[in-house]
Protein backbone atom coordinates (compact mmCIF):
# COMPACT_ATOMS: atom_id res chain seq x y z
CA UNK A 1 0.00 0.00 0.00
CA UNK A 2 2.86 2.37 0.81
CA UNK A 3 4.43 1.86 -2.62
CA UNK A 4 1.07 2.22 -4.34
CA UNK A 5 0.42 5.54 -2.59
CA UNK A 6 3.91 6.71 -3.56
CA UNK A 7 3.13 5.98 -7.22
CA UNK A 8 -0.23 7.76 -6.96
CA UNK A 9 1.53 10.73 -5.36
CA UNK A 10 4.08 10.88 -8.17
CA UNK A 11 1.27 10.86 -10.75
CA UNK A 12 -0.50 13.69 -8.96
CA UNK A 13 2.82 15.50 -8.64
CA UNK A 14 3.16 15.50 -12.43
CA UNK A 15 -0.25 17.16 -12.68
CA UNK A 16 0.54 19.63 -9.89
CA UNK A 17 3.61 20.74 -11.83
CA UNK A 18 1.30 21.69 -14.69
CA UNK A 19 -1.07 23.49 -12.32
CA UNK A 20 1.76 25.42 -10.67
CA UNK A 21 3.24 26.49 -14.00
CA UNK A 22 0.09 27.28 -15.97
CA UNK A 23 -2.30 28.94 -13.51
CA UNK A 24 -0.01 31.94 -12.82
CA UNK A 25 0.20 32.46 -16.59
CA UNK A 26 -3.59 32.20 -16.92
CA UNK A 27 -3.29 29.13 -19.14
CA UNK A 28 -5.57 26.09 -19.24
CA UNK A 29 -4.40 23.18 -17.13
CA UNK A 30 -6.11 20.79 -19.56
CA UNK A 31 -5.20 22.00 -23.06
CA UNK A 32 -2.78 21.68 -24.67
CA UNK A 33 -1.49 18.40 -23.26
CA UNK A 34 2.03 17.93 -22.00
CA UNK A 35 4.49 19.24 -24.57
CA UNK A 36 8.02 20.53 -25.02
CA UNK A 37 8.01 24.29 -24.34
CA UNK A 38 10.70 24.85 -27.00
CA UNK A 39 9.62 22.82 -30.05
CA UNK A 40 5.99 22.13 -29.10
CA UNK A 41 6.40 18.35 -29.41
CA UNK A 42 3.35 16.67 -27.84
CA UNK A 43 4.49 14.00 -25.42
CA UNK A 44 3.44 10.41 -26.05
CA UNK A 45 2.14 8.39 -23.11
CA UNK A 46 5.50 6.67 -22.65
CA UNK A 47 7.20 10.09 -22.53
CA UNK A 48 4.85 11.21 -19.78
CA UNK A 49 5.32 8.52 -17.14
CA UNK A 50 6.18 10.24 -13.82
CA UNK A 51 9.83 9.85 -12.79
CA UNK A 52 10.61 7.04 -15.26
CA UNK A 53 10.23 9.04 -18.48
CA UNK A 54 12.63 11.72 -17.24
CA UNK A 55 15.25 9.05 -16.54
CA UNK A 56 14.75 7.11 -19.79
CA UNK A 57 14.80 10.30 -21.90
CA UNK A 58 17.97 11.46 -20.21
CA UNK A 59 16.29 14.64 -18.99
CA UNK A 60 15.79 16.01 -22.51
CA UNK A 61 13.06 16.33 -25.16
CA UNK A 62 13.01 13.29 -27.46
CA UNK A 63 12.59 15.47 -30.55
CA UNK A 64 14.69 18.62 -30.13
CA UNK A 65 16.94 17.42 -27.27
CA UNK A 66 16.20 20.55 -25.25
CA UNK A 67 16.99 19.82 -21.57
CA UNK A 68 13.90 19.27 -19.41
CA UNK A 69 13.95 21.24 -16.19
CA UNK A 70 14.82 18.89 -13.28
CA UNK A 71 12.01 20.57 -11.36
CA UNK A 72 9.57 18.14 -12.99
CA UNK A 73 11.41 15.10 -11.67
CA UNK A 74 12.05 16.66 -8.25
CA UNK A 75 8.41 17.65 -7.71
CA UNK A 76 7.13 14.22 -8.81
CA UNK A 77 9.55 12.55 -6.42
CA UNK A 78 8.64 14.96 -3.62
CA UNK A 79 4.91 14.48 -4.20
CA UNK A 80 5.22 10.69 -4.09
CA UNK A 81 7.31 10.91 -0.93
CA UNK A 82 4.86 13.27 0.81
CA UNK A 83 1.88 11.08 -0.10
CA UNK A 84 3.68 8.02 1.28
CA UNK A 85 4.60 9.95 4.43
CA UNK A 86 0.96 10.92 4.94
CA UNK A 87 -0.02 7.25 4.82
CA UNK A 88 2.81 6.28 7.15
CA UNK A 89 1.70 8.83 9.74
CA UNK A 90 -2.10 8.58 9.54
CA UNK A 91 -2.94 5.30 7.76
CA UNK A 92 -6.36 5.48 6.05
CA UNK A 93 -8.14 7.99 8.29
CA UNK A 94 -9.79 11.39 7.74
CA UNK A 95 -6.52 13.10 8.71
CA UNK A 96 -4.77 11.11 5.99
CA UNK A 97 -6.99 12.71 3.35
CA UNK A 98 -6.53 16.18 4.86
CA UNK A 99 -2.78 15.66 4.81
CA UNK A 100 -2.97 14.69 1.12
CA UNK A 101 -4.71 17.99 0.40
CA UNK A 102 -1.94 19.84 2.23
CA UNK A 103 0.77 17.82 0.44
CA UNK A 104 -0.85 18.82 -2.84
CA UNK A 105 -0.67 22.48 -1.85
CA UNK A 106 3.01 22.03 -1.02
CA UNK A 107 3.81 20.97 -4.58
CA UNK A 108 1.64 23.57 -6.32
CA UNK A 109 2.86 26.47 -4.19
CA UNK A 110 6.50 25.40 -4.42
CA UNK A 111 6.22 25.62 -8.20
CA UNK A 112 4.05 28.73 -8.61
CA UNK A 113 5.45 30.92 -5.84
CA UNK A 114 9.10 30.04 -6.44
CA UNK A 115 8.88 30.72 -10.18
CA UNK A 116 6.25 33.45 -10.45
CA UNK A 117 5.86 34.81 -6.88
CA UNK A 118 2.16 33.95 -7.16
CA UNK A 119 -0.17 31.78 -5.09
CA UNK A 120 -3.36 31.39 -7.10
CA UNK A 121 -6.75 31.50 -5.40
CA UNK A 122 -8.24 28.38 -7.02
CA UNK A 123 -5.96 25.76 -5.35
CA UNK A 124 -6.56 27.45 -1.98
CA UNK A 125 -10.34 27.48 -2.49
CA UNK A 126 -10.39 23.82 -3.50
CA UNK A 127 -8.17 22.91 -0.55
CA UNK A 128 -10.35 24.80 1.95
CA UNK A 129 -13.53 23.17 0.62
CA UNK A 130 -12.02 19.67 0.68
CA UNK A 131 -10.68 20.09 4.22
CA UNK A 132 -14.06 21.39 5.41
CA UNK A 133 -15.91 18.46 3.82
CA UNK A 134 -13.51 15.93 5.35
CA UNK A 135 -13.90 17.57 8.75
CA UNK A 136 -17.68 17.62 8.27
CA UNK A 137 -17.62 13.85 7.80
CA UNK A 138 -15.21 13.33 10.68
CA UNK A 139 -16.26 15.74 13.45
CA UNK A 140 -19.70 17.02 12.49
CA UNK A 141 -21.21 20.31 11.40
CA UNK A 142 -20.65 22.50 14.47
CA UNK A 143 -16.94 21.76 14.89
CA UNK A 144 -16.42 22.03 11.14
CA UNK A 145 -18.00 25.49 11.11
CA UNK A 146 -15.81 26.47 14.06
CA UNK A 147 -12.77 25.44 12.02
CA UNK A 148 -13.85 28.04 9.43
CA UNK A 149 -13.87 30.62 12.24
CA UNK A 150 -10.34 29.52 13.12
CA UNK A 151 -9.41 30.09 9.49
CA UNK A 152 -10.78 33.62 9.59
CA UNK A 153 -8.83 34.37 12.80
CA UNK A 154 -5.50 33.20 11.33
CA UNK A 155 -6.32 35.09 8.11
CA UNK A 156 -6.62 38.33 10.09
CA UNK A 157 -3.50 37.55 12.13
CA UNK A 158 -1.56 37.23 8.86
CA UNK A 159 -3.21 40.41 7.54
CA UNK A 160 -2.19 42.27 10.72
CA UNK A 161 1.41 41.07 10.31
CA UNK A 162 1.35 42.35 6.75
CA UNK A 163 0.14 45.77 7.92
CA UNK A 164 2.77 45.93 10.68
CA UNK A 165 5.49 44.93 8.24
CA UNK A 166 4.47 47.69 5.87
CA UNK A 167 4.45 50.28 8.66
CA UNK A 168 7.90 49.26 9.91
CA UNK A 169 9.72 48.48 6.68
CA UNK A 170 7.60 50.24 4.03
CA UNK A 171 7.14 46.97 2.16
CA UNK A 172 4.78 44.02 2.38
CA UNK A 173 5.90 41.29 4.78
CA UNK A 174 3.26 38.94 3.36
CA UNK A 175 1.63 38.79 -0.03
CA UNK A 176 -2.08 38.38 -0.66
CA UNK A 177 -1.62 34.70 -1.46
CA UNK A 178 0.25 34.15 1.79
CA UNK A 179 -2.65 35.65 3.74
CA UNK A 180 -5.22 33.51 1.93
CA UNK A 181 -3.07 30.43 2.54
CA UNK A 182 -3.19 31.33 6.23
CA UNK A 183 -6.98 30.91 6.13
CA UNK A 184 -6.48 27.34 4.92
CA UNK A 185 -3.91 26.83 7.69
CA UNK A 186 -6.39 28.02 10.29
CA UNK A 187 -9.07 25.66 9.00
CA UNK A 188 -6.66 22.71 9.06
CA UNK A 189 -4.78 23.49 12.28
CA UNK A 190 -7.00 25.62 14.50
CA UNK A 191 -5.98 28.88 16.14
CA UNK A 192 -3.28 27.57 18.50
CA UNK A 193 -1.31 25.72 15.85
CA UNK A 194 -2.19 28.35 13.27
CA UNK A 195 -0.14 30.85 15.27
CA UNK A 196 2.71 28.35 15.56
CA UNK A 197 2.54 27.79 11.80
CA UNK A 198 3.41 31.45 11.15
CA UNK A 199 6.25 31.38 13.68
CA UNK A 200 7.73 28.16 12.30
CA UNK A 201 7.53 29.48 8.72
CA UNK A 202 9.58 32.50 9.79
CA UNK A 203 12.28 30.22 11.24
CA UNK A 204 12.28 28.08 8.10
CA UNK A 205 12.68 31.17 5.91
CA UNK A 206 15.39 32.79 8.04
CA UNK A 207 18.45 30.95 6.59
CA UNK A 208 17.45 31.79 3.02
CA UNK A 209 16.62 35.39 3.94
CA UNK A 210 20.00 35.70 5.66
CA UNK A 211 21.77 34.27 2.60
CA UNK A 212 20.03 36.77 0.31
CA UNK A 213 20.88 39.63 2.67
CA UNK A 214 24.55 38.66 2.89
CA UNK A 215 24.73 38.45 -0.89
CA UNK A 216 23.29 42.00 -1.04
CA UNK A 217 20.73 40.86 -3.54
CA UNK A 218 17.67 42.95 -4.29
CA UNK A 219 15.45 39.90 -4.27
CA UNK A 220 11.92 39.41 -2.97
CA UNK A 221 11.57 36.34 -0.78
CA UNK A 222 8.82 33.93 -1.89
CA UNK A 223 7.36 33.17 1.55
CA UNK A 224 4.64 30.79 0.34
CA UNK A 225 6.89 27.68 0.17
CA UNK A 226 7.97 28.24 3.77
CA UNK A 227 4.41 28.82 4.96
CA UNK A 228 3.01 25.73 3.26
CA UNK A 229 5.98 23.64 4.48
CA UNK A 230 5.28 24.82 8.01
CA UNK A 231 1.59 23.99 7.60
CA UNK A 232 2.36 20.47 6.41
CA UNK A 233 4.99 19.80 9.08
CA UNK A 234 2.76 20.97 11.92
CA UNK A 235 -0.28 19.00 10.71
CA UNK A 236 1.78 15.80 10.63
CA UNK A 237 3.03 16.46 14.15
CA UNK A 238 -0.06 17.77 15.97
CA UNK A 239 -0.19 14.83 18.46
CA UNK A 240 3.47 15.35 19.37
CA UNK A 241 3.04 19.11 19.64
CA UNK A 242 -0.01 18.68 21.87
CA UNK A 243 2.02 16.40 24.13
CA UNK A 244 4.88 18.92 24.33
CA UNK A 245 2.56 21.87 25.01
CA UNK A 246 0.71 19.91 27.73
CA UNK A 247 4.03 19.23 29.46
CA UNK A 248 5.15 22.86 29.20
CA UNK A 249 1.84 24.44 30.22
Amino acid sequence: MLYLIFVIGAIFGSFYNVVGLRLPQEQSIVKPGSHCPKCGHMLSWYENIPLLSYIFLGGACKKCKEPIAPTYFIMELLSGTLFALCYKVFNITPNFFISLVLASLVIIIYVSDSKFMIINDSPLIVAAILIFLIKLYDIGLIKSLLSLVDGVVIFFVAYLLRAIGYLLFKQEALGGGDIKLSFVAGVALGIKFGIIYIILASFLAFPYALYVTLKNRDHMLPFGPFLVSSLFIIFLNIPLLNFILDKIL
